[in-house]
C-alpha cells in the first residue's frame, strides 16, 4: 500500500495564457488537497468510482490495482481539482511500484490522462504547478515548458476565495477560447497576459508589492476584455476590489485570488462571504 497527495493550484497572474504559448505565475495551496492510496489488486478499482482515477491506472500501465481517493479541493471552480486527483493517484502508483518520475514527467503524464485519454480541454499550468509545488513561474513559449521556482516568502499576504454555487467546468471556458485562438485579438491578449505573469514575478524579486498587485488586477482585466465572464464570478472580483484587495481569477472561473489591503483579511472576507464564498489565507507550507 502507498499513499500520496497533490495540492490545489491558484494561478496568480497570466492565466489562461498557458494554453497559448504564454506564461503563468501560480501557487499551490496546501490547505486544499487530493489524496490517494494505492494497493495491489486483481482488478482495477477506484473508490469512490472515478473516470479520472480509472484512466490514470490504465495510463500508468503496471497492471490492476485499487485506488481509494478523497479531495478537499472545491470542484469546478478553477483550482485544479481534477488534475490534483490524477496527480495524487500517479504519485501513489509510483510509490507502490517503486517508479520515480521527475516533476516534468509527472506533469506530462497527468496532462496525457486528462487531454488524450479523457478528452478534457485543459491547459498545462495545473499539472506543472502541482508537480513542482510551491510558487512557480511557468513559461510555455518554447518547445518545452520552463519552470522557475520562486521563494514563496516573497509573496505579500494573500486571500483565496471560491463560490461552489457558481461552479463551471473548465472546458466550458477553454473549449470556446480555443476555437478563437487564431484571432489576432486573442493572440495579442495572450501575449499581454504572459507579460503580466512575468511582471508579477519580477515584482516579487524586486519586493514591489504594488506592482505585483497590479499584475494580478491586469490579468483579470485582460481576461474580461477577451471573454464573456459569468456575472457571479465577476461579482466576486468587484466585491474584493471594493474592499481594497487586488483580484484575479485563480483559474477558469469560480475562484479568485489576490493581495490583501492594509486592513487585512476581515473586510475582504466579509464582502466575499456575503456572496456565499469560502475564504482562506493560503499558507506557504508544503508538508502534509
Amino acid at each position: 500500500m502507498a499513499s500520496s497527495r497533490a495540492f490545489a493550484r491558484a494561478a496568480l497572474a497570466g492565466n489562461p495564457s498557458d494554453g497559448y504559448a504564454g506564461a503563468v505565475l501560480a501557487l499551490c495551496v496546501p490547505e486544499l488537497a487530493a489524496r490517494a492510496t494505492a494497493t495491489a489488486a486483481s482488478d482495477a478499482l477506484s473508490d469512490p468510482p472515478s473516470a479520472l482515477v480509472d484512466a490514470t491506472i490504465a495510463r500508468f500501465g503496471r497492471g490492476p490495482c485499487a485506488v481509494r481517493w478523497s479531495t478537499t479541493v472545491p470542484r469546478e471552480v478553477g483550482l485544479g481539482g481534477s488534475s490534483a486527483i490524477v496527480t495524487a493517484t500517479v504519485r501513489a502508483l509510483c510509490a507502490l511500484h517503486g517508479r520515480a518520475l521527475a516533476p516534468d514527467e509527472l506533469a506530462e503524464m497527468v496532462l496525457a490522462v486528462e487531454v488524450e485519454d479523457l478528452g478534457i480541454a485543459a491547459g498545462p499550468q495545473d499539472r506543472y504547478a502541482q508537480a513542482h509545488e510551491g510558487l512557480v513561474l511557468m513559461d510555455f513559449a518554447g518547445a518545452r515548458p520552463r519552470v522557475e521556482r520562486l521563494d514563496p516568502t516573497l509573496l505579500p499576504p494573500l486571500y483565496l476565495a471560491w463560490r461552489s454555487g457558481a461552479a463551471e467546468a473548465s472546458h466550458a471556458v477553454h473549449g470556446g477560447l480555443r476555437e478563437r485562438a487564431g484571432e489576432p485579438r486573442v493572440r495579442d491578449g495572450m501575449q499581454r497576459l504572459a507579460g503580466h505573469a512575468r511582471a508579477a514575478a519580477r515584482a516579487l524579486h524586486d519586493g514591489d508589492h504594488g506592482a505585483f498587485a497590479h499584475a494580478l488586477d491586469a490579468s483579470f482585466d485582460e481576461r474580461a476584455a477577451l471573454l464573456d465572464l459569468d456575472p457571479r464570478h465577476e461579482a466576486m472580483v468587484h466585491a474584493a476590489r471594493a474592499a481594497g484587495a487586488s483580484a484575479n481569477y485563480a483559474g477558469s472561473g469560480g475562484a479568485i485570488v489576490g493581495t490583501l489591503p492594509a486592513g487585512g483579511l476581515e473586510p475582504v472576507a466579509r464582502a466575499l462571504r456575503a456572496l456565499n464564498c469560502g475564504v482562506i489565507t493560503p499558507s506557504l507550507r508544503t508538508d502534509d
